[in-house]
């Protein structure tokens, strides 16, 4: 796939994405994601989603790239964003429109502008599941009720920590693990653990879930491919997932609250997740004649 120069990059409560659209530029090598989301020697930013060419009038096909230059599934941000820069070009409708991306078809709404500014944008991200098999769960590693027990290791001389986890699809995989409380410290430490895991074989975004308070739930973020982030939107599905699966929360809406800011959540009974944050544009520019092909050190 080769990309063309110009960019619109964009943040959820400062989980950024740059949008690149389809074109006869560089051809987007895992080195050159690496580079271009490097945030001292490129644009900088937590992903990056691709609009395809297509014939017009066809659905818009999106691809998904993680700063360490895989591909990956889908990012609830991302497709906000790149929702918000489908409207801005206007190739979006006022209303509710589709988009591929992953194999999978979602939803997604730009209803307007807040009063700071920022984009109000929806997505339908379909319906949740709760794994316990290939693709994203090691064959004989969840358990009956569905949870995925760890044995993480500890400094010399210190027993393993058991930690339960509880596997979430959003069409990408995640791991919520509940406790009355989590310090950075903590996430930072467990989560690259759980992320490499061999009990996810495709690895696994981890969400560092508080106990609810009503219908809130706290969480601190580790996602596959990039480390610690500030937000994350399929992050904040699966924790309500998992607080609604696991009779903590009822079915319904939830706000979410990350360490940028909070979303909202709504989680259907049938499983079925909407959710609905704010989008703020940052810039738009261009890749400097030649930058995808000159070495450069990562």
């Amino acid at each position: 796939m080769r990309i063309g120069p110009g960019f619109f990059k964009a943040h959820c409560h400062g989980n950024d994405y740059l949008v690149f659209e389809e074109g006869d530029g560089p051809g987007l090598t895992p080195e050159l994601v690496r580079r271009i989301c490097h945030r001292g020697r490129g644009p900088g930013a937590d992903g990056i989603v691709v609009v395809e060419a297509g014939r017009p009038g066809a659905e818009t096909r999106l691809r998904m790239f993680n700063p360490d230059g895989g591909e990956f599934e889908r990012s609830g941000n991302g497709l906000r964003i790149a929702g918000v820069y489908l409207r801005l070009r206007g190739a979006a409708p006022d209303g509710w429109f589709p988009v591929t991306v992953g194999g999978d078809r979602v939803r997604l709404l730009v209803s307007g502008r807040r009063r700071n500014g920022a984009w109000d944008a929806l997505a339908d991200m379909g319906r949740v599941g709760f794994p316990a098999g290939p693709p994203f769960i090691a064959p004989g590693r969840a358990g009956e009720d569905g949870v995925v027990v760890l044995e993480l290791p500890q400094p010399a001389g210190v027993e393993p920590c058991r930690i339960e986890t509880v596997p979430v699809s959003v069409g990408n995989p995640h791991a919520v693990v509940f406790r009355r409380t989590w310090s950075r410290a903590e996430a930072d430490h467990y989560g690259p653990l759980i992320a490499t895991d061999a009990a996810f074989p495709r690895g696994t975004n981890v969400q560092f879930a508080d106990l609810p308070a009503g219908r809130e739930v706290r969480v601190r973020i580790w996602e596959r491919g990039v480390g610690r982030t500030t937000a994350s939107g399929t992050s904040a599905c699966a924790a309500a997932a998992a607080a609604v699966k696991w009779g903590l929360m009822p079915p319904g809406p939830a706000e979410v609250l990350m360490e940028g800011g909070s979303v909202r959540v709504e989680v259907a009974e049938d499983w079925s997740v909407r959710l609905r944050g704010p989008v703020e544009e940052v810039c738009s520019g261009e890749l400097a004649a030649g930058f995808g092909s000159r070495p450069g050190r990562e």
